[in-house]
């Protein structure tokens, strides 16, 4: 049975009344609403079991192809004689370089040496959820998103997960789909939170991303660009992370505040 505005509305407000004398917290003005979101599913669009079944239909849906190759064959990649990095033609998106670590609080005796992937500019991404209310309740614009090195090729991900190359357009592709709205200082959309994440420091070098959760007016009309865009609840979210792999770290790490 899905939710409605009125039910949501009166629950909130008794919870409210039985938390708020509990609460003393500045860090985010959503915290007690967020909390209440993740007892119950409240969406209006979809059961837990609809949103199941729509991203094992995207998983299978997925066409693409991944192939392991040498990697003197990658087009676009090359190999610089003086540094032995790797590179793209372009001189964007990232380099792989070559690290020689020393230390002696670590597994390893004295240090070891490594490749390590460092982001061009050091300005990593821009990773974005839209929350929206619909009846009076909050969803979550997120994406069945396709990347090669994702375990199981789709991935529950954030309304625009893109590196500042892909905003660039330097792979000489399209703009991602609603960049707009977390470029946009229109005061109607209202910014929940805007942080720097940081990333995996094992593998990536000194690699950090902003995550922003932008909230738009229940007015406001969004047109989804395709049927891998879905409205999923906060409960939703959080139960779904209970499944293999099917959330991906950037919507843990901009929603992990809430």
């Amino acid at each position: 049975m899905r939710a409605n505005g009125k039910s949501y509305k009166e629950e909130l407000r008794k919870y409210l009344d039985v938390v708020t004398s509990f609460s003393n917290s500045p860090i985010y003005k959503n915290t007690l609403e967020s909390s209440f979101e993740s007892l119950n599913d409240w969406s209006v669009h979809f059961t837990l079991d609809e949103v199941k079944a729509w991203f094992r239909r995207k998983q299978l849906e997925c066409d693409m192809k991944i192939y392991e190759i040498p990697l003197n064959e990658v087009e676009g990649w090359k190999t610089e004689d003086a540094t032995g990095n790797i590179v793209h033609k372009s001189n964007d998106f990232f380099v792989v370089r070559g690290l020689r670590v020393r230390t002696k609080s670590r597994e390893v005796e004295l240090g070891w040496d490594q490749p390590i992937l460092e982001q061009i500019g050091y300005d990593g991404g821009l990773l974005g959820i839209i929350r929206k209310r619909f009846s009076g309740i909050p969803h979550y614009l997120c994406e069945a998103k396709m990347e090669p090195g994702n375990y199981g090729k789709v991935q529950i991900s954030p309304t625009l997960q893109a590196t500042f190359a892909n905003i660039r357009k330097s792979h000489g592709g399209r703009k991602p789909h609603f960049l707009e709205i977390f470029e946009s200082e229109n005061k109607y959309f209202e910014v929940l939170f805007d942080s720097w994440l940081a990333e995996d420091g094992g593998r990536l070098h000194l690699k950090r991303n902003r995550g922003i959760l932008k909230e738009v007016p229940e007015e406001f009309l969004l047109e989804m660009p395709s049927d891998n865009f879905i409205w999923l609840s906060l409960y939703q979210i959080k139960n779904l992370l209970l499944e293999d792999a099917w959330i991906n770290p950037h919507v843990r790490g901009i929603l992990a505040h809430v």
